[in-house]
């Protein structure tokens, strides 16, 4: 049962809906999963009345496709009704692996195409349900968060787009900047952080950390980081340290201005355990580089936190650094898309969200409060104390 008991004191909102588009249909069965195994222990005193009816159901998934044309173009269909529904759409606009036809050449969709396959069946809703929710755990476009020179501001607009079709709340996960909310002020919209799930699945993945200032440390592996390291260093009690990347402003490469070299602020690494806390892994070359220097300063074991791992130039860098010791274990959720490949490394531990996500849906769909859910201190703490008492009897 979910730890949250007030949902035997309220009612839904509306009849709980689903809808995993194609991008996020693994995540979203393990979510539905949860919610079915949940509400058909719960007993409320009121569950056969209306404000109840369809409470408790064999699945909370409706069906929705995406098909396309021959020449490329889409169109979203509802296969259930929706009218009165409180409907939670889940995307994984980073989701690669899936492909379509486009004049008989197979195309393999972009963020863009799922992007536009959300709106699709937003739009097939046809404004009946009673409030849309949209669960898009990586973003769309939250790398273009703000604007130098002449630049499109492609996440505002995509924040303003969906609320203007109806969209009421926007649940995304560690927002490359939560600020780009100034958007839709009036609007729904929760960055929601993993630090509990880092934490509960590292110490399942190692048996012999000690987590302590004399032992561990948190490293943001550069200045826009800093709030999450700083969090997690508080929550266990840690010391922090922090990379600055200085670029090369003269010279752009692939869109990006290279990095010159990473200098360290922080105390002293020589035989602890690093943990290094970030938003996403992209090519991997900085986290890489941050991994090295931190060995060249005698760290002892280094472990990589990032909560979408998008590994966009491969796996093979990676499986370099294990293998010369640099990198021990990274940690990357299952928000977004992950191949087979990367699931079977050695070095890989997944962690899974979809109990959480469930457990902020069902609380949603009671309409309660979800603060408590976000602030994961507690539950921290106690794992903490658990796996010390475990492995050390203290």
């Amino acid at each position: 049962m979910p730890r949250d008991e007030r949902h035997t004191e309220t009612i839904p909102y509306g009849t709980l809906g689903i809808i995993p588009l194609k991008s996020c249909t693994q995540l979203g069965k393990k979510v539905d999963n949860y919610l079915t195994e949940w509400r058909n222990q719960r007993e409320h005193e009121s569950e056969h009345t209306l404000a109840f009816a369809g409470y408790k159901r064999d699945s909370y998934i409706l069906e929705a496709k995406t098909p396309r044309f021959g020449s490329g173009e889409g169109k979203g269909m509802m296969n259930d009704s929706v009218r009165g529904f409180d409907l939670y759409v889940m995307v994984d606009v980073c989701n690669y692996s899936l492909e379509y036809s486009l004049s008989g050449i197979k195309n393999h969709m972009s963020p863009d195409d799922h992007y536009a396959d959300l709106k699709r069946v937003i739009a097939a809703a046809g404004g009946k349900a009673r409030r849309i929710s949209v669960i898009m755990p990586f973003l769309y476009e939250s790398r273009q968060h703000k604007r130098s020179g002449r630049e499109s501001l492609d996440c505002a607009l995509m924040l303003q787009e969906l609320t203007n079709m109806g969209v009421d709340n926007i649940i995304t996960f560690d927002a490359h900047d939560p600020r780009v909310q100034n958007a839709i002020p009036l609007k729904g919209f929760e960055s929601v952080s993993c630090t509990y799930q880092f934490i509960k699945y590292l110490l399942l993945g190692v048996d012999d950390l000690h987590i302590d200032n004399e032992h561990m440390m948190v490293i943001s592996p550069d200045e826009g980081g800093m709030g999450r390291a700083v969090y997690f260093a508080n929550v266990l009690g840690l010391d922090m340290g922090m990379f600055y990347k200085r670029r090369d402003y003269a010279t752009i490469v692939n869109g990006h201005n290279p990095i010159v070299a990473h200098e360290f602020l922080g105390a002293n690494v020589e035989d602890k355990d690093v943990l290094i806390i970030d938003d996403m892994i992209s090519s991997g070359e900085s986290m890489i580089d941050v991994a090295s220097e931190l060995k060249r300063r005698k760290a002892k074991r280094v472990f990589c936190a990032t909560t979408f791992g998008l590994f966009t130039n491969g796996l093979k860098k990676f499986d370099e650094a294990y293998n010369n010791g640099i990198i021990d274990k990274i940690l990357t959720t299952n928000l977004v898309y992950q191949p087979e490949e990367l699931l079977n490394k050695p070095w890989y531990i997944n962690v899974d969200m979809s109990k959480y996500i469930a457990l902020l849906v069902d609380t949603l769909n009671h309409d309660s409060s979800i603060s408590n859910l976000l602030n994961p201190v507690e539950r921290i703490q106690k794992r903490v104390a658990e796996y010390n008492k475990t492995h050390y009897g203290k």
